[in-house]
């Protein structure tokens, strides 16, 4: 039984104040290509579909099309929300929608229920479990441990009856210790989130979202596709793909990737500012590329943004490396609040007022009130 697993869309998602509605719009059309020509039993969709809670109109619409073009290339289309989103949303129609193959993971309450899919080696119990902190699964499953997120995830699976003689497959979101992060993931301070991989050892394959960079962890099996688009320039390196899963009989998973090819890709030039402009210097290249330009003049260029954009359009980033300063700070191009966490926000005003970051046990502790606070507003 053939699976396409996709992750971290970010749709609405903003980079640097630089809209990716139409990468998105482009990238999807490429996985609904991949799709097609693999013709998979079901996709499985790894959390984080939005940027946020409450996403843009335009977004909302684009994950709509996408998601009833899915439906024609694939009888099953499975759906679970990530940290970024509103798990009331993403649940919203799901008792309407899973009789015709789109199964969209309810709002966690303690209980798991198993779809199941067959082939010629027997059943598949897909289980679908959105991202999860242990506040949830002490709210639901009050006698479980549940003091870190290893004990809570832990006690949401073994609340989950896995039967280990069939093949299993779980879509999660959420960071299970060992992957390499990217900058553009919400990082919890001191690896708070952290859940060890052995707490997935009963299942055939793991469908992780929340981590940006594709990897498996520890086997073969567990699984991060990472996102489809590069988000920030420490993704510059990584080729975005697809995964694509295959189950055999029991315990013959078999796992590959397809690459995706971006609108725009991401990338650093590095030089001095005429060296930069000069015709050889990007003569044959995508100068449309999302950029983060690094200039190496001695003195600063007056108007240097402005003028770098009259050959490359999409420059995100602006630094200086030289003698003088070999830790300038960025200068973001059109960088708003929006693009920025709660706890990023709340940092650089301490920052400002105190002349001093927040200390470690600080940024803990108003990481834990911003968590606090959107839960109430769940």
């Amino acid at each position: 039984m053939k699976f396409i697993h996709l992750s971290d869309l970010h749709l609405g998602k903003r980079v640097n104040g630089f809209s990716m509605l139409e990468d998105q719009a482009h990238i999807l059309r490429q996985i609904r290509q991949i799709t097609a020509r693999e013709a998979p039993e079901a996709v499985l969709i790894a959390g984080d579909i939005y940027d946020k809670p409450v996403p843009p109109a335009e977004a909302v619409e684009l994950f709509d099309d996408f998601l009833y073009e899915l439906t024609k290339l694939a009888p099953h289309v499975f759906v679970i929300s990530g940290n970024h989103d509103s798990p009331e949303r993403i649940a919203f129609g799901s008792r309407l929608m899973a009789p015709g193959g789109v199964h969209l993971s309810p709002v966690y309450d303690g209980k798991v229920e198993p779809v199941v899919l067959r082939d010629g080696h027997g059943p598949v119990h897909v289980y679908l479990l959105p991202f999860i902190k242990p506040l949830h699964v002490r709210r639901y499953l009050p006698d479980a441990p549940a003091e870190t997120f290893t004990q809570a995830v832990a006690s949401a699976v073994a609340a989950i009856d896995v039967d280990p003689s069939v093949r299993n497959v779980l879509v999660t979101h959420q960071f299970v210790t060992g992957a390499a992060r990217s900058d553009s993931e919400d990082i919890t301070v001191g690896g708070a989130d952290n859940v060890d991989a052995s707490v997935f050892d009963l299942f055939d394959y793991v469908a992780l979202g929340h981590i940006h960079r594709p990897q498996s962890v520890g086997r073969e099996t567990l699984r991060y596709c990472g996102t489809p688009l590069k988000y920030s320039f420490s993704e510059m390196d990584q080729e975005k793909s697809v995964t694509v899963a295959e189950l055999g009989e029991k315990g013959d998973t078999a796992v590959r990737t397809v690459p995706l090819v971006p609108l725009h890709d991401m990338r650093q030039i590095r030089g001095t500012h005429t060296e930069l402009l000069t015709l050889e210097s990007y003569r044959g290249t995508a100068t449309d590329d999302y950029l983060r330009v690094v200039l190496t003049d001695e003195d600063p260029v007056r108007h240097a943004l402005e003028l770098m954009r009259n050959v490359y359009p999409n420059i995100m980033l602006l630094e200086y490396d030289n003698v003088r300063t070999r830790t300038a700070a960025a200068v973001t191009a059109g960088q708003t609040p929006e693009d920025r966490t709660e706890l990023e926000l709340f940092g650089e005003l301490y920052r400002l007022q105190n002349g001093q970051p927040l200390s470690p046990v600080q940024e803990r502790y108003a990481a834990e009130l911003f968590d606090a606070i959107r839960e109430e507003d769940l």
